[in-house]
């Protein structure tokens, strides 16, 4: 089996939403695997999608607890209309991703979220194994999705490039990890004393964003640790928006809310691009105008059609 390939082009705006239902994933919240009560609890939770977690949350002599039970939540809640569900499985360097894989296929996730991968090659590994699933299950081909949790390891900082050469089709988005990563690098912390991240995690960051814009996969911002800091994580998701990311990860069910409006445009920022789409209609051919004093060309056009879209598909999913 070979994985689909997949072209360098720039993202826009029908690809920051699942193609089979619209829908916006802002919020990506972790769910230990074996806790009944916290996976129904993530049903109610405003998050757009729930990782359910057979990996970090889960101790070696509950993987098969786990398994069982997110099969069977999976089974269980079939209507993904308002929120996705994802699996991180084990690292694919383990004995124990595959049978995760085996265990859980048969509730059809909506897609798999992949940890500690070295390069672009456990992407399109995993996509051969869920393309075997698949036609074991009776599922389209293609369809279960993949997050990868891109930089873990010390490898993953020096392979970006690989994404480029052809990853599969699957892959939907990628997010950084800064905690394992500093684990990975031998580092006591991967902040300075300003509380701000170190230059090789503000690096890290940004292969990530560029790798995922170059071929055209969702930009997911790392999580925030302290989960009661709601500043901190209001302030960090409006950096991460600023800077190009789309969607941010949460490992509490506080954190979602924050996310989710963070990542929502503004009543005053769906004005401003309407306004710079409306005075471009004005100046048909035009390349350059000036708006508020400033003068304003195509990529700002871009960026205000773009925002407008995903205004819109917010919209469409909350309403």
């Amino acid at each position: 089996l070979q994985p689909a390939g997949r072209g360098s082009r720039l993202l826009h705006a029908d690809c920051l939403h699942d193609e089979e239902t619209g829908m916006i994933i802002r919020s990506w919240l972790f769910v230990p695997g074996d806790s009944e009560r916290k996976l129904e609890k993530g049903r109610e939770n405003v998050a757009d999608a729930l990782i359910l977690d057979l990996e970090d949350s889960v101790s070696n002599d509950r993987q098969e607890i786990a398994r069982t039970m997110v099969r069977e939540y999976l089974q269980k809640h079939t209507d993904r209309s308002r929120q996705r569900l994802y699996v991180r499985c084990n690292p694919l360097d383990t004995d124990l991703a595959l049978p995760d894989l085996a265990a859980i296929m048969p509730g059809r996730p909506d897609g798999i979220c992949l940890p500690k991968v070295y390069s672009a090659k456990e992407v399109n590994t995993l996509c051969n194994y869920l393309s075997a699933f698949e036609a074991r299950e009776g599922i389209e081909q293609g369809s279960t999705k993949i997050l990868c949790v891109a930089t873990e390891t010390a490898a993953s900082v020096l392979t970006f490039h690989t994404y480029l050469d052809g990853v599969s089709d699957r892959l939907v988005g990628m997010t950084w990890g800064a905690e394992d990563l500093a684990a990975a690098l031998g580092a006591s912390d991967n902040r300075g004393p300003d509380g701000d991240y170190d230059d090789v995690y503000k690096q890290v960051k940004g292969l990530c964003l560029a790798a995922c814009r170059a071929v055209d996969v969702q930009p997911v911002g790392v999580l925030i640790t302290n989960f009661r800091d709601d500043k901190a994580l209001e302030e960090d998701c409006l950096r991460d928006r600023k800077a190009g990311f789309v969607g941010k990860i949460a490992i509490h069910p506080a954190q979602p809310p924050i996310i989710n409006k963070a990542f929502t445009p503004s009543e005053e920022e769906i004005a401003h691009a309407k306004r710079v789409v409306a005075v471009f209609a004005e100046n048909p051919g035009m390349g350059t105008v000036g708006l508020d004093g400033m003068m304003i060309d195509m990529p700002h056009l871009k960026q205000a059609n773009t925002l407008l879209e995903l205004a819109d598909q917010i919209e469409a999913m909350e309403g």
